[in-house]
């Protein structure tokens, strides 16, 4: 049995957990859920599975020993992989932790407003997408250096699209929680996996719930208010901290499949970020097969969240 981490966050000593939200589009119980609740047919690009859970799974094991539980978040049953060991990979169903007047729900957004809710989540925790790799060694430190969370800041003053629009509204209403007045700009954190405090997030849920849930559609939607909000008020309120994470980031928009290979062989930074674009199917099966191969080269070990295979 795996022994206990902890370390020392301010005054109380905890672990500290990661958080996976996780979608297969391919599943067929959930593309009849999303007919019936949407009354339209899916959007590929947004729930297509690339089959790279397994790498983020095993790159966490490696690369950050600091994680002691790693938390599944999915919709229902029929969404967890065959291959997950549910022993060590703990999976939380929406209905767990979002309440059910929003259920089913399609949209990111609202299941980032309700992570913290997990039972037994620790105070200290990393939100990841399943499009995010560590790809080198990291400490707590490059996420909670003092026990407090860092995440890099950009200034934006207009918003063009939806998920800008988005980013604006949680930073507003992330001033209101805290009582300060309009600002002429609004912030925008880097995309990596995201330290978190629960705490702080209970906190600012509690100040403007009415406003988090009136925003809520059922899939996305330029008035939603996303996590960037806790990250905003984690800073605002000065819990937080404005220091970028070692990222690179990489849209499939930029690279040829050959390129994405080289550049997850001989990755630059300590995490890997691989951001999905709209393309025709035979550009996205060669990115496919390119991805999985890459990252099998470089995360060829099973971790102890995957079952083991039996042999022939």
């Amino acid at each position: 049995m795996k022994a206990k981490m902890v370390y020392l966050c301010e005054t109380a000593l905890i672990c500290m957990d990661a958080v996976i939200t996780y979608v297969d589009g391919s599943d067929p119980l959930w593309q009849q859920d999303y007919r019936t609740a949407v009354h339209g047919p899916v959007v590929e690009r947004r729930y297509r599975g690339w089959e790279t859970l397994p790498f983020l799974l095993r790159g966490i094991e490696r690369h950050m020993p600091f994680i002691d539980r790693v938390f599944l978040v999915v919709s229902r049953e029929s969404q967890v992989p065959a291959w997950v060991d549910r022993e060590n990979l703990k999976v939380v169903l929406h209905r767990e932790i979002i309440p059910a007047a929003f259920l089913p729900t399609f949209n990111s957004t609202t299941i980032e407003l309700f992570l913290h809710r997990i039972p037994g989540l620790s105070e200290r925790y990393l939100y990841f997408n399943d499009d995010i790799f560590p790809m080198f060694n990291c400490s707590e430190e490059d996420f909670f250096p003092g026990g407090r969370p860092a995440t890099g800041f950009a200034r934006h003053y207009f918003a063009g699209n939806d998920f800008k629009k988005q980013t604006r509204r949680s930073y507003v209403l992330a001033r209101q929680a805290l009582g300060l007045p309009k600002s002429h700009f609004f912030l925008r954190p880097q995309h990596t996996c995201t330290p978190m405090l629960r705490s702080c997030c209970e906190s600012l849920f509690t100040r403007v719930a009415g406003q988090l849930l009136r925003s809520i559609t059922p899939v996305r939607n330029a008035c939603n208010v996303n996590q960037y909000v806790f990250l905003d008020y984690a800073l605002l309120s000065g819990r937080g901290i404005n220091r970028r994470i070692d990222n690179q980031h990489i849209s499939l928009a930029a690279v040829s499949p050959g390129r994405l290979a080289k550049i997850i062989a001989e990755p630059k930074r300590k995490l890997l970020c691989i951001n999905d674009v709209d393309m025709k199917p035979e550009r996205r099966d060669a990115f496919g097969k390119a991805l999985v191969d890459a990252l099998s080269k470089r995360f060829p070990d099973r971790s102890r969240f995957e079952k083991e295979v039996p042999a022939e």
